[in-house]
């Protein structure tokens, strides 16, 4: 397996700026936002608002011990991260669309994956509502997650996949 062809360098490359942009964005909330503060970026539809989540997606096990936590999400983690890896490695280069959607999905496991090991919960900050009605705040990982299982959604309902 040559490591540095270019069906490689396109997962480093889309992942890498993925989990740079999810890293940066989420230490400058840090940085510059106390927890649960939030800002009005469009009134009535967008805030950035400082979340943590010590779940998973929607709050999934929030309320378990933090070391049940850890052990499940790092485990779920990082087999998915090894099951991605593996879906990328096998998609043939006919199929450019979903090897990339492999690879977003790939790097917005890392970059969450990363907030997991070093500090046991994901920083969220996007927050998307309308009235009273909030959909679950979340990062650009998520949001490279969401839009990578979008596009492999795409795939398997247009036949576009892989023989």
């Amino acid at each position: 397996m040559k490591i540095f062809n270019s069906k490689y360098m396109r997962l480093a490359g889309v992942a890498g700026l993925i989990v740079i942009a999810d890293q940066i964005t989420k230490a400058l909330i840090l940085k510059s936002m106390p927890l649960y503060h939030s800002v009005s970026v469009i009134p009535g539809f967008f805030n950035i608002t400082h979340i943590q989540n010590p779940g998973g997606a929607f709050g999934f096990l929030a309320n378990q011990s933090s070391s049940l936590r850890t052990i499940v999400f790092l485990l779920i983690s990082s087999l998915a991260v090894g099951l991605i890896f593996w879906f990328y490695k096998n998609t043939p280069k006919t199929h450019p669309w979903l090897a990339t959607a492999f690879a977003m999905i790939f790097g917005g496991a890392i970059g969450n994956l990363i907030d997991r090991i070093r500090f046991g919960k994901v920083v969220d900050f996007l927050d998307i509502y309308m009235g009273d009605l909030h959909w679950p705040a979340f990062n650009v990982a998520d949001s490279a997650i969401s839009m990578g299982i979008a596009i492999f959604v795409f795939h398997l309902l247009f036949k576009k996949l892989p023989e």
